[in-house]
């Protein structure tokens, strides 16, 4: 078994190291800036029983146009909604996908019904292809509207990750 386990690591190895020649790890500023739309409603993985569905697009450096996708659990306190356990996935134009997780409060902007996101923050836990290893994290910043559920986001931190 210990044979068998020690070939097949070395076959990654050779296969790693001859797809890999242009390929490195690398580490960059990562800004993400779109649009949202949040459905509030039930959600049962929540403390709260109450949730936050996320759609929006935009574009990002490095990873060019972009599409994503947002879950997190709300919690009222007062005129501020903390928010929690949130999962992103934002998904590249090739396909590969990366993954975070999301923190932070909603506070009122003092215009109407307009909030902006407070000590929000990211953390980058993988993805797909390019991405599968990535790692990284930083701010949450925008706001939204909480009766339309419309509003901006962007993610600004850094991401290191396989570069191809």
């Amino acid at each position: 078994m210990h044979q068998a386990f020690l070939k097949l690591a070395g076959g990654v190895a050779l296969a790693l190291a001859s797809g890999a020649a242009s390929a490195h790890w690398t580490t960059t500023d990562l800004e993400v800036a779109g649009v949202i739309q949040e459905m509030p409603g039930p959600m049962a993985r929540c403390a709260s029983k109450f949730g936050g569905t996320i759609t929006g697009h935009g574009n990002s450096s490095p990873l060019g146009r972009v599409a994503f996708v947002a879950s997190d659990c709300i919690t009222p306190n007062g005129p501020i909604f903390n928010f929690d356990r949130g999962r992103f996935i934002i998904m590249t134009q090739s396909g590969d996908q990366l993954f975070a997780d999301y923190s932070g409060q909603f506070v009122p902007t003092g215009q109407g019904t307009n909030y902006a996101f407070s000590g929000a923050s990211f953390q980058i836990v993988g993805g797909t292809g390019r991405y599968m290893f990535a790692s990284g994290g930083g701010q949450l910043l925008g706001g939204e509207d909480m009766v339309t559920g419309a509003g901006n986001i962007t993610l600004k931190g850094r991401i290191s990750y396989w570069a191809r």
